[in-house]
């Protein structure tokens, strides 16, 4: 709680704070450009079209590692120009730090918003939205501050939380580092450096392992921890339902990302944000987390191929010296970054099946903790046709946006499927994909929410 007081005083002070925008406007084929900076060292950047329809969109992005860190009120150029001819207003900070950068990214957020309203005038509507980490940043302002959004739309979000986020990145790693017999230190890293020492070291085992049936066969049962899917980049091959070698090879590329990006060098800075290890993997039962994997059954056959026990892989990923977490790190990423469920504007939230960073899979914690929070009727979840992290196409996420304003406007929500999405798609952007389909996520392997009271006991 005593965090919690924190980051609501941030933000009133940050609010307080904020002054009329230090920047140059300047009129670029009918639209207003405004850059400036916050009094937290954020920048932000808005952009209003001179036929403003009334509704401001705040945009949070995605993870930046640094040191580059510019504001971003849009997704994407071809989204962000079809948005501006349609008259939306689109605002958004650089978040003052880099990283894992929750607490300073709510605050920097509203106080965009506010500095926005006192230079342009109160919005008629103001939606959140953002994508990838943003969508995490999105939904705490969603949960945190309904009073100043009406609705808010994930794309590809982190929508399990810190928490949930952190152990399900911890259990691929712990299988690769059991099973291939590396020596590495997951967790508690003390140094960048040694975050990136870590992650060389491990994947150059993976490397090795890939050219044996056996360690193929491991590969993908530390890929099915993750839930990382077996289509998961565009550039990729879509295999086949029985194509099991196709399936790993495009797991084990999927699987190196993770070591180079979230295993280690994220994790090390969420770490000093923390305070120490937010992870653990103590009680866990990896026969029980396999079991209840989307890729289980090729795990099984590759196991078949590679003459391994699979029984006995398992067995030793049990009996293997478990990693405990910091009671003070846990509060501080739950606290800061895991969430109640508790809703009380719309939020839709998209996401592309073949997600190998955020899995599809996170999509089905939001539901959890939204459902056990009561606020269900207020959600709805959609899904892409695609491989990759945040694939959409401008089309797909006007779909969405536009989706969610009929939601605001009428009081109740209406063409959520997939048909009439990529119907609303086609109209907003005939020149490229519409590609919602009919899905439902496996459940996510390790949930954590502030709705369930059991959960990391």
């Amino acid at each position: 709680m005593r965090h919690s007081t924190r980051i609501a005083c941030a933000t009133a002070l940050l609010l307080t704070l904020t002054t009329a925008p230090a920047a140059t406007a300047t009129a670029d084929t009918g639209t207003t450009h405004v850059d400036g900076q916050l009094p937290s060292g954020a920048t932000y950047m808005m952009d209003v079209p001179t036929t403003w329809n009334g509704t401001v969109l705040l945009f949070s992005h995605g993870y930046t590692s640094g040191p580059a860190n510019p504001a971003q009120d849009a997704p994407d150029a071809p989204t962000k120009a079809l948005l501006l001819q349609q008259g939306y207003a689109l605002i958004g900070s650089s978040y003052a730090s880099t990283g894992w950068a929750v607490t300073d990214a709510i605050p920097d957020q509203l106080a965009t918003l506010k500095t926005f309203t006192g230079r342009f005038g109160q919005a008629s509507r103001t939606i959140a939205w953002g994508r990838s980490y943003g969508g995490l940043v999105t939904t705490a302002i969603a949960e945190r501050a309904p009073e100043e959004i009406d609705g808010s739309l994930s794309m590809c979000g982190l929508v399990h939380g810190g928490v949930a986020n952190w152990n399900n990145t911890l259990d691929p790693v712990f299988a690769l580092k059991t099973l291939l017999g590396s020596d590495v230190p997951l967790v508690n890293l003390p140094t960048q450096q040694a975050a990136t020492d870590a992650a060389n070291t491990l994947t150059a085992t993976v490397d090795s392992a890939q050219t044996t049936a056996e360690g193929r066969a491991r590969i993908a049962l530390a890929a099915a921890l993750h839930n990382i899917p077996v289509w998961n980049a565009p550039t990729q091959t879509r295999p086949a339902a029985t194509d099991w070698d196709t399936q790993q090879a495009n797991q084990y590329d999927a699987v190196k990302g993770l070591l180079k990006i979230a295993a280690f060098n994220r994790r090390q800075e969420a770490e000093v944000r923390a305070g120490g290890n937010m992870s653990w993997n103590t009680g866990i039962d990896y026969a029980r987390l396999l079991g209840a994997s989307s890729v289980r059954k090729e795990v099984t056959e590759l196991y078949k191929q590679a003459g391994l026990s699979l029984t006995k892989d398992l067995a030793a990923l049990n009996r293997a010296p478990r990693v405990k977490a910091d009671r003070n790190a846990v509060a501080w990423m739950s606290t800061t970054s895991s969430f109640t469920g508790k809703l009380t504007k719309p939020q839709l939230s998209i996401h592309t099946i073949g997600d190998p960073l955020v899995p599809v899979q996170t999509e089905s914690a939001l539901k959890r903790a939204v459902t056990a929070a009561g606020s269900g009727p207020l959600l709805r979840q959609a899904y892409v046709d695609n491989a990759g992290h945040c694939t959409f196409s401008p089309a797909e996420q006007l779909a969405a946006l536009h989706t969610l304003e009929d939601r605001l406007t009428t009081g109740g929500w209406q063409g959520t499927d997939p048909a009439s999405l990529n119907a609303r798609a086609t109209a907003a952007d005939p020149t490229t994909p519409a590609r919602y389909v009919s899905y439902r996520p496996t459940p996510y392997l390790r949930p954590y929410d502030l709705a369930h009271p059991a959960d990391g006991r």
